[in-house]
Parts: C-alpha cells; structure tokens; sequence
C-alpha cells in the first residue's frame, strides 16, 4: 500500500492559492467533491466521511472566489474556462491519474464542462441538481425553468445583492430559507461566505455567465454519468433533470430522491452517498 503518499491541503492556478481538505485512506479512489453557491468545501463533511468509511479518498477544494487566497477582482477571471482549469490543476497535483468528479449545483456546472473538455481526466462523473448546461437552457425554453431563475438575474446587478445579504439580512435569509434551507445553513452561509468577505467574489460566477461560449452549450460527456435530482428543488426543474441525458455519449442514470431540497450534500449524505457509490461502480 502506498501510504506514504502526501496530503493536500493547497494547490495552486493563475496565481492563485487554493485551499483543499483531502480526507480518507490515502491509497484509496479519488473522489473529487466540488461544491456550489452559497456553500463551502464543508457542506460534503457528512457525504465525505461516509465515502471514506467505505475506502474512497476524497478531496474538496474551496473553490475561486471562496478560497481567501484565490479571490481575483474582476468578472472575467471567473468564466467557465477557468473554473474548470482550478479543478485541472488540482487533479494535475494530485498526480493520480483520472479521478470520480462529483458536483453540486455551481459545482456540477463545473464539473460538466470539465468531463465534456477534459474526458481523459475524469473516471465518473456524478452530477447534482444542475444539469449539463445545454438541458439548462432547454428546460428554459420549454418548461417553467425561466421562472424558477430569477435570481440569477438578480445577482447580475451590481451591488445590490450584497446589500442584500449585508444590510437586509432578514430579506437574504427569507430567500434561503424558501430555497430549503435550515436556520443553522443559513447561519454557516454568513459565517462562511458573508461575513468572511467572500460575498462578491462568489456572485462574480453568476456575473461571468456572459463570458461562457456556446460550445459548451452543445459539448457532450463521454465517461460514465449519474445525473441526481431532487423533486423539493425550487430552483432547478424536472425537465432540465430528463433532459440532461441527450447530453451523455456513454452509460448514463439519472436518479431523482423524493421528498428532498436543493441543499442535498447538507440534507441527505446518507442516501445521496449510496447513490454516488453506485455510480463510481460504474468505471472502478
């Protein structure tokens, strides 16, 4: 066994310093856990150490514009491109070949448009709640999709989000709260995300939607995908769900969990770990 295989805890792209918590046996199969908008590396604590219990290594990185050291100013630097390219650099770090990429909601945008680019880096690829980014813009169009984004264009607006959260805090918290989320997540976000000044830099993803090209509209997967849904999610519909599949050019499950919200890696890491693993078992 190669136990004597080093921790992360850093990596580092364009500059910028990334922090990482690399948990489980070392020699295990990398599991890749990318988290979304408004959460931290922390919300895959209960979904990490269950796949840990069950030999998988797992790593989750605090993400551009999160990561205190990896906050650039200016929207451009948070274009797909270079989310994806954060994630390339820290599977390049890692040095351990093709990883199991799982993504929620922001995270799983990411980690569609990696696997769709970049086939070769990534062994599974395990997507929560946001679908590939062509059956987000086809749900748009044919279901009420359109309707259940309208924050998105909120959070185009300069400044006013942030006043929001910062000035306004019952308004911010009654839109999480009504999005699924409990009294104490809400109270993780400020401490997490609000208060530690990383408000701006993680809104600037919504902002750089602009910057993204139509090829990634239309790029297709070609590893092994699970694509999971959740029938309390206010923000992404089920027909973005059923469409995800056209967009998948090998074995592809979409798997829906009844009776959950959005926030699935905070609310369900027993059930949502069990369905991650059937899915890794797709290509061990």
């Amino acid at each position: 066994m190669a136990t004597d295989l080093p921790r992360l805890d850093t990596f580092h792209n364009d500059g910028l310093t990334f922090e990482v918590m690399d948990t489980g046996p070392i020699d295990g199969e990398v599991v890749v856990l990318l988290h979304g908008w408004p959460q931290t590396a922390g919300c895959w604590a209960g979904v990490s150490a269950r796949l840990n219990d069950r030999g998988y290594r797992t790593l989750m990185p605090s993400q551009r514009g999160y990561s205190p050291l990896a906050r650039p100013r200016g929207v451009y630097a948070y274009r797909m491109s270079r989310l994806v390219s954060d994630i390339l650099a820290l599977i390049a770090t890692l040095d351990r070949g093709p990883v199991h990429l799982v993504g929620h909601d922001w995270g799983a945008a990411v980690a569609w448009s990696l696997a769709a680019a970049h086939p070769g880096s990534v062994r599974t690829l395990t997507t929560l709640s946001v679908p590939h980014p062509g059956a987000f813009l086809g749900a748009m169009l044919s279901s009420d999709q359109l309707l259940r984004s309208y924050y998105m264009g909120l959070f185009q607006l300069p400044k006013l989000p942030e006043l929001l959260a910062t000035r306004h805090r019952s308004l911010f918290t009654r839109l999480l709260t009504s999005a699924g989320m409990t009294a104490d997540e809400v109270r993780t976000v400020y401490a997490d995300i609000v208060d530690a000044g990383a408000m701006s830099t993680s809104l600037n993803w919504y902002r750089a939607m602009v910057f993204n090209t139509p090829r990634e509209l239309r790029r297709k997967v070609t590893v092994p995908t699970m694509h999971i849904w959740s029938d309390g999610d206010t923000a992404l519909s089920r027909r973005s769900a059923e469409l995800a599949g056209r967009f998948v050019d090998a074995p592809y499950q979409l798997r829906i969990m009844a009776g959950c919200t959005h926030w699935l890696p905070e609310q369900a890491p027993g059930p949502l770990t069990d369905l991650i693993c059937e899915s890794l078992a797709t290509n061990p």
